[in-house]
């Protein structure tokens, strides 16, 4: 059990039998009237997001997930396979699992797998991931009818907007939460 004065960002809670993570949460203390706090959260099986408030100093149920360090093996079918680094088992984990983040994966990446009572939860990668541009157009100097942006696919076959001075073979950081060009890798 938890209170809410403990909510923090990626804490799994168990309300009505179903697992959800607080994405944010925000603490007000109004003028009038008693403490509550706002919360976004996100079912962690569906995807769902909602925004729920709890009176302060609630009681929630909150859920044991274990979070462990995990190499990305390979793609196998609508599977993905990963391994752990400390007993070397390998585990399958479905493409609903492993979600939007499987565009920024590049084999052999170290990767976290969260899960509850033996069942993954959900796969995060890196805040920031650095790959490869395998194709783009050429920018064109004065074009800036797209505000300066044009597509480009990466190694991993995610095709985001970077600015018109990026080139095949240039190595990007990328945002793997939303897929942002971040910046150039100096090699």
């Amino acid at each position: 059990m938890a209170d809410t004065s403990d909510f923090k960002n990626g804490l799994v809670l168990k309300i009505d039998g179903q697992l959800w993570q607080i994405l944010e949460f925000q603490h007000v203390k109004p003028g009038k009237g008693p403490a509550f706090v706002r919360t976004k959260i996100k079912n962690v099986l569906s995807g769902k997001t909602v925004d729920k408030t709890w009176n302060a100093g609630v009681k929630v149920e909150t859920a044991t997930v274990d979070r462990r360090d995990m190499t990305y093996l390979y793609h196998d079918g609508s599977d993905y396979i990963f391994m752990d680094g400390e007993t070397y088992d390998q585990i399958s984990i479905g493409e609903d699992t492993v979600g939007d983040g499987a565009r920024f994966m590049l084999e052999s990446m170290q990767v976290q797998v969260a899960t509850h009572e033996g069942e993954p939860l959900f796969v995060e990668l890196p805040v920031t991931v650095e790959l490869e541009v395998k194709h783009t157009d050429p920018g064109l100097q004065g074009d800036r009818s797209t505000g300066g942006t044009k597509p480009a696919t990466l190694e991993t076959g995610a095709e985001i907007q970077v600015p018109l001075f990026i080139n095949i073979g240039d190595k990007l950081k990328v945002d793997s939460r939303d897929g942002n060009y971040l910046g150039r890798v100096n090699s």
